[in-house]
């Protein structure tokens, strides 16, 4: 039987069967792509979307730092933006960014051009296109703070201009169509002076150092924080500071952070995630909710990739 990823559009960028993600993806853990598709650019994103099989699912990965991949893998395309979708621009106040390009990497242009309010972006791990999905933020700062316009293409290859009430943004969402692949956002800060926003930047980097496991295998922060609470503490006092699942830990410097502390699965990983869940709510009668995307299949129970 023909399956959807059998007949693929022509295309300029790279196509890889079966795909490898666990090196892809900041947990070093889970299973492979059915297909993988680094476009060329954007003429050949749009050209892909529009040829391809109604039926193929699309999903689109950036650099990994928010993702579980489960263990069976990805049905479908997934969509990995290369190098040349993370181009970056300053120009007076804004910045026109790739949806490729690390949030680091805008927050460190924009503070060479002497533009304040994008100094948040260096404490947030990924890229662009990841961070405009969840209205990406830390230390009081999110990307509807700063946002102008994006540009994205539809599940047929259509280009498309979003304004900010077009994103739809509340705490870690937009309400964009989850059809949606962007390829650019401008921002807008203030004016400063550069070395002033330097000093802040290396601050919160340093703080973020200080506070959370950043050279672990981790995808970041895990669970959402509820209104008016914070999950770290939710979790450090339903007793689950260092609680282990095979290979898999909630940290004991930040823990609103899964780790993995060797061989980890993607089924270990989130077994842990829902055993604190779990705890959570019998403690405490909160119910947290996933931060960390998680997409694919898993794999049968008893079995190990």
């Amino acid at each position: 039987m023909t399956r959807p990823c059998d007949m693929l559009p022509p295309v300029r960028g790279s196509v890889v069967r079966d795909a490898a993600l666990k090196e892809m993806v900041w947990f070093r853990a889970g299973g492979a792509a059915e297909v993988l598709f680094r476009p060329a650019d954007v003429e050949d994103l749009a050209m892909f979307l529009a040829a391809r099989s109604g039926d193929l699912p699309i999903h689109v990965i950036g650099v990994g730092s928010n993702l579980l991949v489960r263990d069976g893998g990805i049905p479908g395309a997934v969509v990995r933006l290369p190098a040349s979708f993370g181009k970056i621009e300053a120009s007076g106040s804004r910045v026109r960014a790739g949806a490729a390009a690390l949030d680091a990497a805008v927050a460190r242009t924009a503070a060479d051009a002497g533009i304040a309010g994008l100094e948040f972006l260096r404490g947030v791990p990924g890229t662009v296109g990841g961070a405009l999905r969840m209205n990406a933020g830390c230390y009081g700062r999110e990307i509807a703070d700063i946002f102008v316009a994006a540009t994205a293409l539809d599940g047929h290859g259509n280009k498309v201009t979003l304004t900010c009430g077009e994103m739809g943004f509340s705490y870690r969402k937009t309400t964009a169509g989850d059809d949606l692949i962007f390829v650019e956002a401008v921002f807008e800060g203030t004016p400063d002076k550069p070395e002033a926003i330097k000093a802040r930047m290396e601050e919160l980097a340093a703080n973020r150092e200080a506070s959370q496991p950043i050279r672990a295998k981790t995808g970041g922060s895990t669970f959402k924080n509820p209104p008016g609470l914070k999950a770290w503490e939710l979790i450090d006092r339903a007793g689950c500071r260092g609680l282990t699942h095979g290979a898999a830990q909630v940290s004991e410097k930040h823990c609103n952070f899964l780790i993995n502390t060797g061989d980890a699965t993607a089924s270990d990983i989130e077994a842990l995630g829902e055993e604190v869940k779990r705890r959570v709510w019998e403690r405490e009668g909160v119910a947290l909710e996933w931060e960390i995307k998680r997409v694919g299949v898993p794999l049968a129970a008893g079995v190990r990739p």
